[in-house]
């Protein structure tokens, strides 16, 4: 973001980031393009330097106004590969019942009680516990459901809960048959110091440019290793099913907690190989060729060289990540802080979209994520949400309406916005009693001492706030420290006239988006911190550095003066973008080009091994030829002797 972009505090391009932009600019380019790639010369050909995502379609997302808006939604070669999607956890709820209490109502599923009897031994006990399942709707699952459609799918995943050893059967059956889902178990001491111990005290403080919390023990980074390790054998167990039979295998590896998985998963699959499991490419030896292309994407930012280099294992982390073809972010200078520190600590040149390692190029990528605006336009529509919004508007009857939704965690800047709507009301005392902020809090790792703390100091801003602008009629602030149902939320943003975030460090931010699609009669202008992901999609916010309190307060004084022809404009702006780029497109986007990937490695390959043979052949040939001339002089040589013999 450039200065004046600050200074204005809006975000004046016309041409918001979309995927793979930022690698490659072209403000004329179709959104559905892919990035020009500049490969290593090398190992890529150069007739593959540049390409589009083929076989796109075209779709139209209804609005609640009656319009519509165009999108180009990539369209994935459904015969060519299988997709395994690999995150830390699967994306299904599983709750255990002791036998005496039966699955709850609202999970109809049979339990695995029933399904796994066969898996006994004669004579065993029947395990105690049943189990229900109910399918997650988080984001990563909207996202994912359109390769779900196109293309053969599973998920591999931690559970959530340690179970004993003879339920496990009868859970992988139902996980496999109802969801296409493979479980990984840990032990919950394992799997508390993978998670907690390591990747949410160490790398997720670490790469939201908070390294003062950080705490390295040496027995949770072995942990992680560990359990990294477990996935990657449930991974490779279902990769070599897959070649087996002939598939093409892409695997998707999600987030900060599986960062050397793709390392050990190529450990695995070169021991297969070795051991005459697999060919070269990761394929059996008896049948068609089955290769396998392994992604990688970040859901966090990506923090600079300067602050990466402080991790003690930092070269282990950037390894795990290099075995991958396809590295994805959010926003071009995750990618680039990944490949500058790849250039840092482990002194590999980089190009501007990857770089060459262990005889592979590794393609890095932006691909921004969305969300599913459907799934609120529709809830709005609802009974129980438009009386909600009647109930919320005549409570706020007069009064402008600013909203936050967060967890309560440090990179989300909950103190930051309460200190901008201090100042706010203090060089603007004439809105006091006018606005108000309504902030729900999710509740987040109540148990560690700096959320604690967190909660403590915000606790205390929103009394002091409350204490020296409220009235017994009015209180600035309505702070819910809580979750709030989703037609709530719903009601809230479309009844609201600003969205603030000011989170200092954020991967994306979504929470912006899914206020935009609440938005189309309202209007409501977003003011949104420029560390967030989002701030790079969004045009038509209000952007601001969290950090500059007098800043954010002049984002919500305009927030709240701004006409409404300027309001519709701007929305439009964002509506666009929000309708356009969603969560099923960055799916599919990121599935296109690991597809593309894949059939480029093939052909790299092939012209490769044709210039090896037609290198051998002229290597045979030269041969031949030396046999030749040798021979002719040999013959020469015989035929001087016998005409010296016989004239002496």
């Amino acid at each position: 973001m450039t200065e004046s972009n600050i200074n204005n505090n809006l975000l004046s391009s016309p041409h918001p980031l979309r995927p793979f932009d930022l690698f490659t600019p072209s403000p004329s380019r179709p959104a559905s393009a892919a990035a020009t790639r500049l490969p290593n010369t090398r190992a890529h050909p150069s007739s593959t330097t540049a390409r589009t995502i083929a076989n796109s379609t075209t779709t139209s997302t209804k609005t609640n106004g009656g319009g519509s808006s165009s999108q180009t939604m990539p369209t994935l070669d459904a015969n060519s590969s299988r997709l395994i999607v690999v995150s830390n956890r699967l994306p299904i709820t599983i709750s255990s019942h002791p036998s005496s209490a039966p699955p709850t109502k609202d999970i109809p599923q049979q339990s695995s009680t029933e399904a796994g009897k066969h898996h006994h031994k004669a004579g065993e006990a029947e395990e105690k516990n049943s189990y229900s399942f109910k399918l997650s709707s988080g984001g990563l699952v909207s996202a994912l459901s359109g390769c779900k459609k196109q293309m053969t799918f599973s998920w591999i995943g931690w559970t959530g809960l340690d179970v004993p050893e003879p339920d496990k059967p009868g859970i992988e059956d139902q996980l496999c048959q109802l969801y296409s889902c493979k479980a990984v178990w840990l032990s919950d001491e394992l799997a508390d110091k993978h998670y907690n111990g390591f990747s949410n005290s160490i790398l997720w403080p670490l790469f939201h440019y908070h390294p003062g919390e950080m705490n390295f023990v040496e027995s949770h980074w072995e942990a992680y290793k560990e359990a990294n390790m477990k996935f990657a054998r449930v991974v490779h167990k279902d990769i070599l099913e897959a070649i087996e039979r002939g598939e093409d295998v892409l695997v998707w590896v999600q987030d900060y907690h599986l960062m050397l998985l793709p390392m050990m998963l190529r450990e695995l699959l070169a021991s297969s190989e070795d051991n005459g499991l697999t060919n070269k490419n990761g394929s059996t030896t008896d049948k068609k060729k089955g290769k396998v292309s392994i992604g990688f994407f970040l859901h966090t930012p990506f923090p600079s060289s300067e602050i990466y280099r402080i991790l003690p294992v930092r070269r282990e982390i950037l390894l795990g990540i290099l075995h991958c073809d396809l590295v994805g972010f959010h926003t071009y200078d995750y990618g680039r802080h990944f490949l500058s520190s790849c250039t840092r600590i482990l002194g590999l040149p980089a190009m501007p979209n990857g770089l060459a390692f262990g005889g592979r190029y590794v393609h890095v990528g932006s691909f921004p994520i969305g969300i599913e605006p459907t799934k609120f336009q529709e809830a709005l529509l609802s009974p129980a949400v438009q009386k909600r919004i009647l109930t919320l508007e005549q409570r706020f009857h007069g009064i402008k309406v600013i909203v936050g939704v967060d967890r309560l965690d440090y990179i989300k800047g909950v103190p930051q916005k309460l200190h901008a709507l201090d100042v706010f009301l203090s060089e603007h005392p004439e809105w006091i009693g006018k606005v108000v902020l309504v902030q729900v809090a999710v509740p987040s790792r109540q148990d560690v001492e700096e959320y604690q703390n967190l909660r403590s100091n915000v606790n205390e801003l929103v009394g002091r706030i409350n204490g020296r602008f409220g009235t017994v009629e009015y209180m600035p602030i309505h702070f819910l420290h809580q979750s709030v149902s989703f037609d709530e939320l719903c009601a809230l943003y479309a009844i609201s006239d600003a969205c603030l975030v000011t989170s200092p460090r954020d991967g994306m931010n979504l929470v912006s988006y899914e206020y935009v699609a609440c938005q189309e009669k309202r209007h409501g202008c977003m003011i949104l911190s420029e560390f967030t992901g989002a701030a790079h999609s969004l045009n038509g916010s209000i952007i601001v550095n969290p950090w500059a309190t007098d800043q954010v307060a002049d984002g919500i004084f305009r927030a709240m003066i701004m006409d409404d022809e300027q309001r519709k404009e701007n929305f439009k702006k964002l509506f666009s973008y929000v309708s356009k780029f969603t969560a099923a497109h960055w799916g599919l986007t990121f599935v296109a080009e690991m597809q593309r990937i894949l059939k480029e490695n093939e052909l790299i390959e092939r012209e490769q091994q044709q210039q090896e043979e037609e290198e051998k052949q002229q290597q045979q040939q030269q041969l031949h030829q030396k046999n030749l001339d040798f021979d002719h002089r040999g013959f020469e040589g015989l035929r001087i002797r016998e005409t010296v013999e016989e004239e002496s």
